[in-house]
């Protein structure tokens, strides 16, 4: 298999860290990860396109020739194909509080984040839009105040003592606002330790670049 990737991009960074964090539990995946430089455009080109038609990235090459485009499709395959230590585990509860804060995570925290980081500092250039911005910061409050009360246990992950498709997600995203010298966290002081935390895990030091 092959991961097609880009080093800041949040998406491709939350599946980097996925299988880091597998090979830290053992798994040997074998994939080979191919920069695709889409400063120099490559994103848009046919070779590229040929593989996914939107031009974005990560896509994951399968060992048939065929293509996923969407990163949590990407880690929901893997999570499949090497069920062994799969980071989804546990009781159909727990799973399914795991999906659920996954979904908090990208949807109300990190897409918002993305595009609040493109409305102030973006590095393709975009032009400011600061009432957009103001929107997108307002609407991450609640759901990054669920994250700190979820944190208010001790627990040193967002899910527990277990690494969850959650923290990466989560860190792919605050990378990206590193770059750009954006803080969005405010006074919730566990969720700065827990990035600190996370931060110094293997996984992320072999991964982040930020």
């Amino acid at each position: 298999m092959k991961l097609y990737k880009v080093a800041l991009a949040p998406n491709p960074t939350k599946v980097m860290l996925y299988i880091a964090e597998r090979e830290e539990l053992g798994t040997q995946m074998d994939i080979e990860q191919i920069t695709v430089n889409t400063v120099k455009g490559r994103h848009r080109e046919p070779e590229h396109l040929a593989r996914n038609p939107f031009g974005t990235l990560p896509v994951l090459e399968l060992d048939d020739g065929s293509y996923l485009v969407e990163s949590l499709a990407v880690i929901q395959y893997l999570e499949d194909k090497f069920p062994e230590d799969a980071i989804l585990a546990g009781t159909p509860e727990d799973r399914g509080r795991a999906r659920d804060v996954e979904r908090i995570v990208d949807v109300r925290v990190a897409g918002p984040m993305g595009g609040y980081g493109h409305a102030t500092k973006s590095p393709l250039g975009l032009p400011p839009d600061p009432e957009r911005a103001a929107q997108l910061k307002t609407s991450m409050q609640i759901p990054l105040d669920y994250l700190e009360n979820l944190l208010s246990d001790d627990r040193p992950l967002l899910l527990g003592d277990r690494v969850s498709i959650a923290d990466c997600t989560l860190q792919a995203s605050l990378q990206f606002m590193r770059f750009i010298e954006v803080d969005l966290f405010g006074d919730r002081p566990l969720l700065r330790q827990w990035d600190e935390r996370y931060r110094d895990r293997p996984a992320a030091k072999a991964v982040l670049k930020w």
